[in-house]
């Protein structure tokens, strides 16, 4: 074994799927497989036995799940998981954007069937998510704290039409990251959130539901066409990217399933362009944890509008990627850690309140 390969653990309990996986994983370049368990508790055994580089982990197994796992591993034995889930129904998407603000590193979507030919299409998936994994700066997840539920309790709903927009960009670590920031913002809140979240169909449903739970301001999937409102969040739909336009009532949100920019869609550069169009000055642009460049030029539109910029500091980045790739091209006016950043962006739309929209 080369020295420069990734050792990776195979937790699943199909045994037919374990072996697919095997050997998928083992036809990828810098990566080979040391070892597969069928459960949870033997899962854990072999971390210890044989100290992978990365775990992969299904998320529903019978006995100890995969939650249950994640969570030993990452607070016990930390090191990159890589979640497989089957993402059939809303239940199991929950699980998924749960196991991603435990710390996992990324999750790969299990196809319909467990045959070789059923899993060729997500080869590319999976390379994808075990090169983000070997690049997880796993530190950086131990120093965040675990995100409180808010008291149930019905939200104030804004009817005020936003002059103000904090645009946000995340990519791998970003709902564990997004969790922590989100609840940051009061009900006072006198701009609109808007976030991207480089994630597929079928997900973003569910991490807008589970940030809803922990803010104290609405959050949800946005809809083309609402409007931009102050004090609530609005959540890029996986598969679309979304933008500000203008209409006769005010700005509203669009959404498109345009080509895919720097292979992602939603992508942060054309939510940031358009932001720096329609607010100007009254604009703020946030660059979070995550792999590539996604959010440099769409920072330096908002910073040549007047708006502010906060990249978050490699301490606390799972990956220092786009954050760093911000800070090279854009500059900010706060590089700041990720318990930090709402109170960042605060300041920052304090003193542009004064600015006309």
């Amino acid at each position: 074994m080369s020295s420069e390969e990734r050792r990776v653990l195979v937790i699943e309990d199909s045994v037919l799927l374990a072996e697919v996986l095997r050997d998928l994983i083992d036809g990828l370049d810098g990566f080979r497989v040391v070892g597969t368990a069928r459960d949870g508790e033997e899962g854990l055994r072999l971390v210890h036995q044989l100290d992978p580089d990365i775990v992969t982990l299904d998320i529903e197994m019978p006995g100890l799940d995969g939650l249950a796992v994640l969570g030993y591993i990452m607070s016990e034995a930390p090191r990159p998981v890589v979640m497989v889930s089957a993402a059939t129904t809303r239940g199991s998407v929950d699980l998924t954007i749960r196991a991603l603000e435990l710390g996992a590193a990324e999750f790969v979507r299990k196809p319909v069937g467990t045959s070789r030919e059923a899993w060729a299409g997500s080869v590319r998936r999976i390379d994808e998510a075990l090169r983000a994994a070997a690049q997880m700066n796993v530190l950086g997840v131990s120093m965040l704290a675990r995100p409180r539920l808010r008291t149930p309790a019905e939200l104030p709903r804004s009817s005020r039409r936003a002059t103000a927009a904090v645009a946000i960009a995340s990519s791998t670590g970003g709902p564990r990251a997004l969790a922590e920031i989100i609840p940051g913002f009061g009900p006072d809140l006198d701009a609109a959130l808007l976030v991207v979240q480089h994630m597929p169909p079928g997900f973003t449903a569910g991490l807008a539901r589970r940030l809803d739970q922990l803010a104290s301001i609405p959050v949800h999937e946005a809809v083309h066409g609402e409007a931009i409102e102050s004090g609530r969040v609005y959540l890029a739909p996986g598969g679309n990217h979304m933008t500000v336009t203008a209409t006769p009532a005010g700005r509203a949100i669009a959404l498109s399933d345009g080509p895919a920019v720097h292979g992602v869609r939603p992508a942060a550069d054309p939510l940031f362009r358009s932001v720096s169009e329609h607010f100007g000055a009254r604009a703020v642009g946030v660059v979070l944890t995550g792999m590539g460049r996604d959010g440099s030029a769409g920072l330096q539109a908002i910073r040549r509008a007047g708006g502010g910029a906060v990249v978050q500091d490699r301490a606390t980045s799972v990956i220092y990627g786009m954050p760093q790739q911000a800070l090279r091209e854009a500059g900010a006016d706060h590089e700041a850690p990720l318990g930090g950043v709402a109170a960042s962006v605060t300041a920052l739309l304090r003193t542009r309140t004064g600015v006309p929209a």
